[in-house]
């Protein structure tokens, strides 16, 4: 199996993203804050609009951002040079506007309908210890209302690669639009590509997930707790060797000690990039991704899209906030990579 780009003529887009469009809200806390709060560290968990209202007022002064695991992405291929596409759901608000600016100034293609009538725009609450480690209570808000009528199937159609977030499991319809935006791509000769996203949608999900890898997955993102979530092991390269049966391209990430990447009988373990004092973790697979999917995209080696994905994680820790703060294309230009 190949998982380069589709030989069709050059798709208008490198990926288009369907994912759930949120605001994040960053704030240092201690342990003890989360402990108080209830709060396992490093987790994330879905909260209603009065949890989301409560937890905000407690919440020490932070700083609001853009963000959205797929958003963060796209955001990423974007700083790379790339051409990414989006597909996700926000309120006619002012959060709303916040994040379909910045998305379209990190260049990349955002015309999905906005709600007119019902919850306001999704927002992240994310508190973030001394260690870098961030803890996340989410209220998806009009992001869960993404349904099968907002995927631009030609958009999605023109794409070298889809790329679909695991938290979309949790809706119904949402989940409705992924199959649909996984069903166009493939009719149109394109990849498919999912991130397991989290732990707990892994562990609420694992069935349906199998399902989905088995029958329309070509690329899976994963950190190692997922991949052993998802089959039900300790052993992380069991885990990866049991994804590698199931698709095209597996990336599992390991954190600071980095990444391996499975090509059918091809392996690259690819080494994290230096970083001199990790701020933020928040957005580091989602950055990891969007180096790894540009490169994917492009055709480029194996090893290459991993250490793409190194440099994009590794500039993102490195600051607050879920997307970049400096060129990605720069910064692979400066490592040797011609782009």
């Amino acid at each position: 199996m190949n998982s380069n780009a589709p030989t069709h003529d050059a798709p208008a887009h490198d990926v288009c993203a369907v994912g759930n469009a949120i605001v994040d809200v960053l704030s240092p806390c201690t342990p003890e804050f989360l402990t108080e709060k209830g709060l396992a560290p490093g987790s994330m968990q879905l909260v209603d609009e009065d949890q989301s209202a409560t937890l905000y007022a407690a919440m020490a002064a932070g700083v609001e951002a853009s963000g959205g695991s797929a958003g963060n992405t796209v955001a990423g291929i974007g700083s790379l040079g790339g051409r990414p596409a989006y597909i996700g759901k926000v309120a006619d608000d002012q959060l709303g506007q916040v994040f379909s600016h910045d998305i379209r100034a990190a260049g990349v293609a955002f015309d999905t309908p906005v709600l007119k009538d019902g919850a306001g725009t999704g927002r992240c609450l994310i508190n973030v210890t001394p260690d870098g480690q961030r803890t996340m209570c989410t209220f998806l808000g009009a992001a869960n209302q993404l349904a099968p009528e907002d995927v631009d199937l030609a958009r999605v159609a023109d794409s070298a690669i889809v790329y679909l977030e695991g938290y979309l499991f949790d809706p119904a319809p949402a989940r409705a639009a992924f199959e649909a935006a996984a069903d166009a791509a493939h009719k149109a000769g394109r990849k498919v590509a999912i991130t397991l996203s989290d732990t707990f949608v892994v562990a609420r999900w694992r069935t349906e997930l199998l399902a989905f890898l088995d029958s329309s997955t070509d690329i899976v993102f994963a950190n190692e707790a997922e991949a052993c979530a998802l089959f039900e092991t300790d052993d992380v390269e069991a885990a990866t060797r049991a994804l590698a049966e199931k698709v095209e391209v597996v990336a599992v990430t390991h954190g600071p000690k980095g990444s391996v990447l499975v090509r059918g009988g091809e392996r690259a373990d690819i080494a994290a990039e230096p970083v001199e004092k990790v701020i933020d973790t928040t957005g580091a697979g989602d950055q990891y991704a969007a180096g790894v999917l540009f490169g994917l995209a492009r055709g480029l080696p194996l090893e290459t899209c991993g250490r793409l994905g190194a440099i994009a994680a590794a500039e993102v820790i490195a600051h607050w906030g879920p997307r970049p703060m400096t060129s990605l294309k720069d910064l692979a230009g400066a490592a040797g990579i011609r782009l």
